[in-house]
């Protein structure tokens, strides 16, 4: 730290209690100043030749015929007056960077200029400042720091513009010109620490990280600071990422526990006024601040209830880099307890998401007949497969909420669904989730969300466990099922199954994929019901039969048809007498049935009527 001192004569002054300053001489003293509490008693002569206010205050109390002045609104009060009165006696004074400005602000108040006394107090003050201060990077923070108590005096003597153009300039300042020292807490590089294997033992000069200064700024209380970095993004020589850094060391210094979604302490109406101030900090250039930090600064604005208007850029500038976010990033807590994560703004994400990639494609085909103009990024398909798994993943999540309505889940589950998936395991893996943490959903419900799927695209682990999932309707059981067996017959392998023809898919139940042609009501909503473990267990004897014989069909081309074809003979059947035999069970349970119905059972009737007549059975269709 610099220091300057003033003045070669020993210290004089004595203290009576807590609010008497006097010179301890052989002259008595002929005035006393009263500043604030603490009364001053010294003599006029040293203080009038370097003072002009002085001068006038002592001629209005001789015509008042009183020696005792009063000063109440001396900047940096007694302690400033001391030092000030010191000087005008010789003594020896210490300036340094926490009591300069109090001394500078006390002397202009005192007017102690040049046209005084030659060599006076505010001219050797200015010289230090100027000579010592501002070349000092830490002394120049801690300057800064002491102009807050001294308003407005600091601000019109040009302290404070002085200050921070002096910080802004040594951040901006080429790193091979650091020369001075700072605060970086960081790893030591092997070549610091002499366990480099390359070192010869000429140890080289460290290069100074670019964002060497972003650790003391945050000494800095909330105003300064945003005035520091404002005047270091005016001078334009620190790139948007260095200042991205510096906005997340403050954020995790003044907001405590912002890595934890969660602000810890501290009043709500301060917490928020940081993170407001931060959020309209934060550069503008493309991929200045990481996704991680702007999702951490979206959660402690939800957690603080800030202002629509900062959460929406925050938004914004989310949903061009989604695909970095993680599913714990997204994991928001919901201020008010209806659900337990804040489901609504992670819905407003991938919203924007979404319209960003419109945004994009529409400016991209302006920008094919107006060159001048330049479109935002396109999103690549890999950047929108990430996002649906990310979506994917937050849903699995979330859909542990007992709270959490089906609507949302649905909404945010279909806003991806046009998104390429190499599989849908995590969309399967969320649905399950959701079916076991709500089983009271209704038969549509549950039809509902199991829509969103594609049965085609679970991988065999997964068909293997949605096969034995009790909590699944027994018609995405069926497809399940299905599909696999035409995988396992018509591809040698592979995650996809190609398009089926019009003859299997007609086989299949009403749903997402299968045929848009439907039964009775009745029949339908039997079809919605759980699948239980007995209908599993048939089901899939049934398909184990089916391999069996599609296995021996033709070869080459031929024998993907004759699979085909086995497949569809034999699961039509199946099928239907599985849809007879509901309804039938549910006729019986409803009272509907007559003697002469019960002769027989359907499913045993159809069995046989396939058996003797399979021209017949082809004409029985299920969907």
């Amino acid at each position: 730290m610099k220091f300057m001192k003033l003045g070669s004569k020993p210290d004089s002054f004595q203290t009576e209690g807590d609010n008497i300053r006097y010179v301890a001489t052989e002259l008595t003293t002929d005035i006393i100043i009263k500043v604030g509490e603490v009364k001053f008693y010294l003599h006029k002569f040293p203080l009038l030749s370097r003072s002009a206010r002085l001068q006038k205050l002592v001629t209005n109390t001789n015509e008042e015929n009183n020696d005792e002045i009063h000063i109440d609104d001396i900047p940096g009060g007694p302690a400033a007056f001391e030092i000030c009165a010191k000087f005008c006696y010789g003594i020896t004074v210490t300036l340094n960077a926490y009591n300069v400005v109090a001394a500078r602000c006390a002397a202009e108040y005192l007017e102690m200029y040049e046209s005084v006394e030659k060599g006076n107090l505010i001219y050797k003050i200015e010289v230090f400042l100027n000579s010592s201060i501002f070349r000092s990077w830490k002394d120049s923070i801690i300057v800064l720091q002491t102009t807050r108590s001294l308003l407005p005096w600091s601000e019109e003597l040009k302290v404070v513009s002085h200050c921070l153009d002096s910080i802004a300039s040594k951040a901006s300042i080429d790193t091979s010109k650091v020369e001075w020292s700072y605060t970086y807490n960081r790893k030591k590089l092997p070549s610091e620490n002499g366990n480099d294997p390359q070192w010869n033992g000429v140890r080289k000069q460290q290069m100074v990280p670019k964002d060497w200064w972003v650790e003391d700024l945050c000494e800095l209380p909330l105003d300064l600071y945003n005035r520091v970095i404002t005047t270091i993004m005016t001078k334009g020589n620190i790139s948007g990422a260095v200042i991205g850094e510096a906005l997340y060391a403050y954020a995790s210094r003044r907001l405590p526990g912002i890595n934890k979604g969660v602000i810890e302490g501290g009043d709500i109406t301060r917490n928020r006024l940081y993170l407001v101030t931060i959020i309209r900090l934060l550069p503008t250039e493309e991929g200045s601040v990481s996704c991680s930090f702007l999702l951490k600064l979206l959660r402690a604005a939800t957690f603080l209830q800030c202002e629509y208007s900062e959460k929406s850029e925050l938004v914004r500038r989310i949903s061009q880099h989604l695909e970095e976010a993680t599913v714990a990033d997204l994991l928001i807590r919901c201020p008010v307890d209806e659900t337990m994560f804040d489901v609504d703004t992670v819905q407003g994400l991938v919203e924007e998401f979404v319209s960003y990639e419109r945004r994009a494609v529409t400016d991209s085909l302006l920008e094919d007949e107006l060159q001048d103009i330049r479109s935002p990024r396109m999103i690549s398909d890999s950047s929108k497969a990430k996002v649906a798994k990310l979506v994917d993943g937050y849903l699995a999540e979330v859909a542990r909420d007992p709270n959490l309505p089906l609507s949302k889940f649905v909404v945010l589950a279909e806003l991806v669904a046009g998104f390429p998936r190499t599989t849908h395991d995590g969309l399967y893996r969320a649905i399950d989730t959701y079916l076991k943490e709500h089983p009271g959903i209704s038969k549509s419900e549950r039809k509902r969300i199991c829509r969103l799927m594609d049965c085609r695209k679970l991988s065999t682990d997964a068909c293997m466990h949605a096969v034995q999932n009790e909590r699944l309707p027994l018609r995405v059981v069926v497809q399940v099922l299905f599909f696999e067996q035409i995988r396992a017959t018509t591809t040698s392998g592979g995650n996809s199954t190609p398009e089926l023809p019009g003859s299997i898919r007609a086989l299949l139940p009403g749903g997402s994929h299968g045929s848009s042609r439907s039964t009775t009501t009745n029949t339908e909503e039997e079809w919605d019901d759980v699948a239980t473990t007995e209908d599993i267990k048939a089901l899939k004897g049934e398909l184990a039969a089916l391999r069996l014989s599609g296995g021996d069909s033709g070869r080459g081309s031929d024998r993907n048809s004759n699979a085909e074809k086995a497949a569809a003979s034999k699961m039509k059947v199946f099928l239907m007498s599985k849809v007879l035999s509901k309804i039938w069970s549910g006729r019986e349970r409803n009272g509907e049935i007559t003697s002469s119905d019960t002769s027989e059972s359907p499913a045993s009737t159809v069995a046989e009527e396939t058996k003797s007549t399979p021209s017949r059975s082809r004409r029985h269709t299920v969907s």
